[in-house]
């Protein structure tokens, strides 16, 4: 029987599992041993990138992190983009948003689901994506529902 491994370049990584590689939580060493086994750069939304940088930024504000560790984290971040590590996604904002809709009115009366999760699962299926990575078990539910291949790295 022969494997199928998710490459970098099919898989949507929900911004919360990408935070894990900048700010250490117990899930971040999960992360960085899949990310170290998968070649290639990432693709990632605009609105991604935000969440990321916020999540950073909020880390310091709760003070999780000092200043300087938050200054490190951003600057590990947009170097990751500078050396190809992360691609920007170049996702039609509207079909994404549309498709987020219809997916809510679909799902989430069984499957409670919150709008930015909705948002990332249709972004994936915007950028014909194939699995997700997730850490919210409504998420990766849903992206199962719709016919991505989840991957919930907490297990």
């Amino acid at each position: 029987m022969m494997r199928t491994v998710a490459s970098a370049e099919t898989t949507y990584v929900d911004p919360s599992a990408l935070l894990k590689l900048y700010i250490h939580q117990p899930e971040s060493a999960r992360v960085s041993a899949w990310r170290a086994r998968r070649k290639g750069p990432l693709l990632v939304t605009h609105h991604g990138r935000v969440e990321v940088i916020n999540g950073i930024c909020l880390a310091a504000f709760r003070e999780y992190i000092s200043g300087e560790a938050m200054d490190d984290a951003l600057s590990s971040f947009e170097e990751d983009f500078a050396e190809g590590r992360y691609v920007q996604a170049d996702l039609l904002w509207r079909a994404a948003l549309q498709r987020a809709a219809s997916l809510s009115q679909r799902h989430t009366v069984t499957l409670g689901c919150r709008s930015l999760d909705v948002l990332h699962v249709a972004s994936a299926l915007e950028l014909e994506l194939k699995t997700f990575i997730t850490f919210d078990v409504r998420q990766q539910r849903l992206a199962q529902a719709v016919g991505l291949k989840p991957i919930l790295l907490s297990k």
